[in-house]
């Protein structure tokens, strides 16, 4: 599996994608920097990044839309089918290497904490720090595997991508039509990290979605690649 993950996080950044995304997200997250930081003079970083987690809803799709339709457009399918590694194998490789483009962005927001701190004059809301970025981690894993499986249903990224934003942009208001359509809305399960609190409920939440469309996606592709 090692091998795909570097195989794709290397396909990432041979093409513009990798790049439009970091530059992308970090813009948009500059902007945001500024107008509730530096305008409103706001030094809560948690806060910063609860908004930049709204930002991911819109550029995920940028490393998801290609993840197997681009397979099918580029003629690799085959090649994808044939291979030695299970379809299982090649799935969850896929997941961990748009996670760690995910991961290397994350890393670069830190200058915003690190500007933030010396504001104020030092370190400061560590465990808060810590909590959003891993409720972030996992809210990308659930955007990322939804991503996927979007993907993995048509051979049009175009297609793919805008599914996938439209949708995951659906899933906002998911918890105003019902209370009982809240354990749908991955950004839902998101809000109490950026307030320093980690929700067994709500990280059981984003890791099923994770697994739900993981596993949906290995069984789209593994019928496809028996009907070949």
């Amino acid at each position: 599996m090692w091998a795909i993950i570097k195989k794709e996080v290397k396909n990432y950044f041979y093409s513009p994608i990798g790049y439009v995304f970091i530059g992308a997200f970090m813009l948009l997250s500059s902007i945001f920097f500024y107008l509730f930081v530096l305008s409103y003079g706001s030094v809560e970083f948690s806060g910063l990044f609860y908004s930049t987690s709204e930002l991911l809803t819109f550029t995920v799709a940028l490393l998801t839309m290609g993840m197997f339709a681009g397979e099918r457009k580029n003629g690799t399918e085959v090649l994808l089918f044939t291979s030695s590694k299970s379809i299982t194998s090649i799935v969850i490789g896929k997941f961990l290497a748009a996670l760690v483009v995910i991961l290397i962005t994350e890393v670069f927001s830190m200058i915003y904490y690190v500007i933030l701190c010396s504001f104020n004059g030092g370190i400061t809301q560590v465990a808060e720090t810590i909590t959003v970025l891993i409720g972030f981690i996992l809210l990308a894993g659930a955007y990322i595997s939804f991503g996927g499986f979007m993907s993995s249903l048509t051979e049009n990224q175009i297609i793919a991508g805008i599914t996938t934003v439209i949708l995951l942009l659906a899933t906002w208001f998911l918890p105003n039509l019902s209370s009982g359509f809240a354990m749908l809305s991955p950004i839902n399960f998101f809000q109490k990290y950026p307030q320093g609190i980690i929700s067994i409920t709500d990280t059981v939440g984003l890791v099923s979605i994770t697994v739900l469309f993981t596993v949906l996606t290995i069984i789209i592709l593994q019928r496809k690649k028996n009907l070949k």
